[in-house]
């Protein structure tokens, strides 16, 4: 699938008609039916980054923007969000170099000597006598 990039302009005024405890958590259910339905998403995966994400949270949960600027970029079965002058995040891949690597520096390292240290004991307090009258 070929890759397709847009900025758009999302109003989240809609957001601000939520109990205010739930405002930033309608915006980023605003912003996601909006990716779908401008990028003619048929299910497919919808993301954020964290950084637009950490910019709806800026001001709290109470406070969410009013409008904000996103680049979507539609490619391999997923749209993703960003903020318009971030670098996309390249998505996380396993590979078997991984497992190789924590060996090579597990033989690296040298087994160091474990010292035990010894807390001083605490002295014991005496239990208080009664006086009898």
């Amino acid at each position: 699938m070929a890759k397709l990039e847009r900025i758009y302009t999302i109003p989240l005024g809609k957001a601000y008609d939520a109990v205010r405890n739930k405002r930033v958590p309608r915006a980023v259910k605003i912003i996601r039916t909006f990716m779908a339905r401008h990028m003619k998403a048929d299910g497919e995966r919808i993301l954020l980054s964290t950084a637009l994400n950490a910019y709806l949270w800026e001001r709290s949960i109470q406070k969410p923007p009013r409008r904000v600027k996103v680049r979507l970029v539609k490619d391999d079965g997923a749209i993703r969000a960003y903020l318009p002058d971030e670098k996309p995040e390249e998505p996380k891949k396993k590979e078997e170099k991984k497992g190789e690597d924590k060996k090579a520096e597990a033989k690296d390292k040298k087994p160091e000597a474990k010292k035990e240290e010894k807390k001083p004991e605490a002295p014991k307090a005496e239990p208080a006598k009664k006086e009898t009258r």
